[in-house]
């Protein structure tokens, strides 16, 4: 899979309301460098929300989503 199409699928799903770890991208999109691909879809200008938050197993892990539309 091409970094462009996992942008475009971590992208639609954030479009759809979904908050997505990495450990969801690593399952639904086979991306191992979730942070990289936010990192680019900010660049294209995507305001996208980090939030910290805690595991069952008691980890912090980021979460992404997109910003609200003022």
């Amino acid at each position: 899979m091409t970094t462009t199409s996992q942008s475009s699928q971590i992208l639609a799903a954030l479009k759809a309301g979904q908050h997505i770890t990495p450990i969801d991208a690593l399952n639904r999109f086979g991306c191992f460098r979730l942070g990289a691909r936010i990192y680019d879809l900010k660049q294209a200008g995507h305001q996208i929300h980090t939030a910290r938050v805690e595991t069952p197993s008691g980890s912090l892990v980021a979460s992404y989503s997109l910003e609200a539309q003022a």
